[in-house]
């Protein structure tokens, strides 16, 4: 065996003993550090956006209920279903015959009171002459005078009512009070409309189904955070895959009351240009209320998670048998004398948690924080001892002994 053959043997003698040491190295730290028992998630820094979540009805912003003052059978029917409609278009005309008659019986009504009129007038005049000369007395010029202003009264009564009688004919012609669209008609041809004790709905017409509202019903324990303006997002059921864009308009202040649970109306702008949205659907609505774009954030679940009574006494047996040398946990903070915490501010008390995050052992060790922003997915931690790259526990791993 030459020189260089030698060499060669010798690097790689050196080479695969390097690799049985750093093998031997990686396996004995891997022996040190027990497996986790728990499912973590890594802290990290994003953002979050709170967000106050409702249901609601998508409506048109102005629905006019087209009714009738008069009774009567629909005898010529011009609008349908989700026609479009002008302002002053005829709708819907009822049978003319006895709205025509009572026109002409008011007109006759007011041809006798004039020709009463006259007659009275002549007579008072004839009269007045008469007790110039002494051939009447005044008694009778009076009565005379009483006659026809009794006359002149007729006259007008049956001006007013020949004025009724012509304001019911031009009522029986139904028209649209808008330009809009027939979403509903509850009329049909034939039928007899009777307007008795109150006016009945024959047409709905939305104005215009390009600008929606959704109105909603909101938690009182929301209410705080809202403000007219806020933007907000929503899905339909039609179309499960899209979301749509709104904007809070107005908060009303009047409350539901339903079986001690209080909610108000919030009323929320929509752009419906390309009519997608139709009158009556439901929204699934998210009001974002605040966001925070560069936070300190944990998972939501970890807020929850709670260390059952045998991994509890396990941690403190492991805690009691640490070496002289491991840092013990902080005592409990020293009560303040006339300290009565229901008398303390509520975001002092309410918005504390306790989380566990693992240490170098893969052992979770309890954090107390106070929590900010919070939402379905992430919460804010505001003051803590948490740093990104810590690992938060969020629930316990399936095991034998703990299915």
């Amino acid at each position: 065996m030459n020189i260089f053959t030698r060499k060669r043997v010798v690097i790689a003698v050196a080479v695969l003993a390097a690799a049985a040491v750093a093998v031997a190295v990686v396996k004995r730290k891997d022996d040190t550090v027990p497996p986790s028992k728990y499912r973590s998630t890594v802290v990290d820094r994003g953002a979050i956006n709170q967000t106050v979540t409702a249901t609601g009805t998508i409506n048109p912003v102005a629905l006019i209920n087209v009714g009738s003052q008069v009774s009567g059978t629909v005898a010529e029917l011009n609008a349908d279903f989700n026609d479009r409609v002008k302002k002053g278009q005829v709708l819907l005309k009822l049978e003319p015959t006895i709205f025509n008659a009572q026109v002409r019986q008011a007109e006759a009504n007011i041809a006798s009171a004039r020709a009463s009129l006259r007659l009275a007038q002549a007579t008072f005049e004839r009269n007045e002459q008469l007790v110039a000369q002494n051939f009447l007395s005044g008694l009778a010029l009076d009565q005379s005078k009483r006659e026809m202003q009794v006359a002149q009264a007729n006259l007008t009564l049956a001006q007013a009512q020949h004025d009724r009688a012509r304001a019911d004919l031009n009522n029986s012609v139904i028209r649209s009070p808008i330009d809009g669209v027939v979403i509903k008609r509850t009329i049909d041809l034939g039928q007899t409309v009777a307007a008795s004790f109150n006016t009945p709905n024959l047409f709905q017409i939305a104005q215009d189904l390009t600008k929606m509202q959704i109105d909603t019903s909101v938690s009182e324990a929301d209410v705080g955070q809202l403000k007219d303006g806020l933007p907000a997002r929503f899905v339909v059921d039609a179309y499960p895959d899209r979301e749509f864009a709104a904007t809070m308009r107005q908060f009303r202040l009047a409350p539901n009351v339903v079986q001690n649970v209080v909610t108000y109306n919030v009323v929320l702008d929509v752009d419906n240009v390309d009519e997608l949205l139709k009158p009556g659907m439901t929204a699934q609505v998210r009001l974002v209320v605040a966001n925070r774009p560069d936070v300190l954030r944990i998972p939501t679940t970890a807020l929850r998670f709670r260390l059952s009574e045998e991994e509890q006494e396990a941690e403190r047996k492991r805690n009691k048998d640490a070496k002289p040398g491991a840092v013990a946990a902080p005592p409990p903070p020293v009560p303040v004398k006339d300290d009565d915490i229901a008398f303390r501010n509520a975001s002092d008390t309410t918005r504390i948690f306790k989380i566990y995050k693992l240490d170098a052992m893969n052992h979770p060790q309890p954090v107390d924080i106070r929590a900010g922003l919070s939402n379905f997915r992430y919460t804010e931690v505001v003051s803590g001892d948490i740093t990104p790259g810590d690992r938060v526990v969020t629930r316990s791993l399936a095991t034998p002994e703990n299915p």
